[in-house]
């Protein structure tokens, strides 16, 4: 097998699995060196720095990625780049490249240094459904109306659901429509709180006044980490309040509503209701199948509409899950050259379940149902029938289900030997409230992302 399509295939699957800044600053100039015969896999670096972030951080995830795509793989060493290893392509940031069969390839990663804008984000590529209709109309407003319709615009839903997507399409069509006369920048809120701490330390604040508030549009990603973080929210409430003044639009994103953020300075949280709140939920079929046409016309590629109804059956709840099963997929189809069969891609999306909730334990599951809802773990698994906790208890079974797949009765005897029909009726009144009821929607993908962070 090429080296070198085997390890753009690893590192399309990687860049869907950690964060964008730190794919491009520790794996953007990686390469495959060589494969020996004992399959040992060895990994060249930009620098040494590179090297033993990979190695300590990364290495597992890295070594799994790799085995997925080629069983043969036994370890994985990481070395620094020499320079006769070295390409042109080394010097440029990694693009996510499924096959060398077919002549188009996807484009590269060339963020603008400028904006921080990722150019494969755009609105025309944004499925849009019952899901995101709310997210994406109040988007469409603001870029033509910059600053006045909507400010802030806050966005918010659960892990892989197309948030960055859609506030860096905002920002690209900003971009295109006013040319020069409009200056966006995007950031993750990881960066910003990363400033203002190197802004300290070096005694350099009035750098970060003028980065962050001489510009027309701000799109801040992930917001909810700025909460707890005093020095950091100071500044983000000052920088607000300046744009704000002056018409500026701001674009925020988050894994939940303001008032489900419990770190947040009250004052923040007051100045993100007084504008519009959008919320995108989990797609709908329909929209699953339209996200998977879409994504197969981008990589100039398709798939049997049998494969694609599997998939879009199977995987429910991700939109970045099933572009990484779309990845593996045609790795098969135009890599390996195996015409992928529904075992073949029931085996994937297995895979890809098994890798999410490997390491969760029932106990696991039970605490972040009893912390979310503040009621103690033994409620859960009492005789109680107390109205307070007939809910947390229907969530608790139903997310030892979908997570674990554990048994009914297994489920019955986690929670205080009942039988495996009340389970069952738990189950499937979650299953069936979920797509109904955005409120019980929104708590269940809160309590899914703790568990899988913690």
């Amino acid at each position: 097998m090429d080296l070198n399509q085997l390890w753009q295939s690893t590192l399309a699957e990687l860049e869907l699995q950690i964060s964008r800044p730190n794919f491009l600053t520790w794996l953007k100039n990686s390469r495959l060196i060589k494969k020996e015969d004992d399959g040992k896999i060895l990994i060249g670096l930009g620098n040494n720095f590179a090297k033993e972030w990979v190695e300590n951080k990364y290495h597992k995830m890295v070594f799994e990625v790799l085995r997925s795509f080629d069983e043969t793989i036994k370890k994985v060493e990481y070395t620094v780049l020499m320079e006769e290893n070295k390409t042109p392509k080394d010097k440029e940031n990694v693009s996510a490249k499924i096959s060398s069969n077919r002549q188009s390839s996807l484009p590269e990663l060339k963020i603008d240094p400028e904006t921080n804008l990722h150019p494969r984000y755009n609105l025309n590529s944004f499925v849009v459904g019952s899901s995101n209709e709310l997210a994406y109309a109040a988007t469409m407003a603001i870029t033509k109306d910059v600053g006045k319709k909507y400010n802030p615009l806050f966005i918010y839903g659960g892990t892989g659901l197309g948030k960055t997507h859609l506030i860096q399409a905002a920002g690209n069509e900003i971009k295109n429509l006013y040319k020069n006369k409009v200056k966006v920048k995007y950031v993750s809120s990881e960066k910003f709180v990363n400033d203002v701490v190197w802004a300290i330390r070096n005694k350099r604040m009035d750098d970060v006044k003028t980065r962050y508030r001489n510009v027309d549009v701000l799109i801040i990603d992930d917001i909810q980490f700025i909460g707890g973080k005093e020095r950091s929210e100071e500044e983000f409430f000052h920088t607000f309040n300046v744009l704000y003044e002056n018409n500026k639009q701001i674009i925020i994103s988050s894994d939940r509503p303001p008032a489900a953020i419990p770190t947040l300075e009250e004052r923040l949280r007051s100045r993100f209701e007084g504008g519009m709140i959008a919320d995108i939920t989990y797609p709908d079929y329909e929209m699953r199948m339209a996200i998977i046409k879409t994504k197969l016309q981008e990589k100039n590629t398709d798939l049997p509409n049998e494969i694609c109804d599997l998939i879009a059956n199977k995987v429910q709840r991700n939109i970045r899950e099933i572009e990484g099963i779309l990845n593996k997929i045609l790795f098969y189809k135009e890599v390996k050259n195996i015409e992928p069969t529904s075992k073949i891609i029931e085996d994937v999306i297995n895979n890809a379940i098994q890798q999410s909730s490997k390491n969760i334990t029932g106990n696991q599951v039970v605490k972040a149902v009893a912390d979310f809802y503040e009621i103690p773990q033994s409620d859960l698994i009492s005789r109680s029938r107390k109205k307070k906790i007939v809910e947390p208890r229907q969530v608790t079974a139903f997310l030892l289900r979908d997570i674990l797949d554990m048994s009914y009765p297994d489920i019955g005897d986690k929670l205080g030997k009942r039988d495996h029909t009340t389970i069952i009726y738990s189950y499937e009144k979650i299953s069936q409230e979920i797509n109904k009821n955005q409120k019980l929607n929104h708590k269940i993908t809160l309590i899914k992302e703790n568990i899988y962070k913690n």
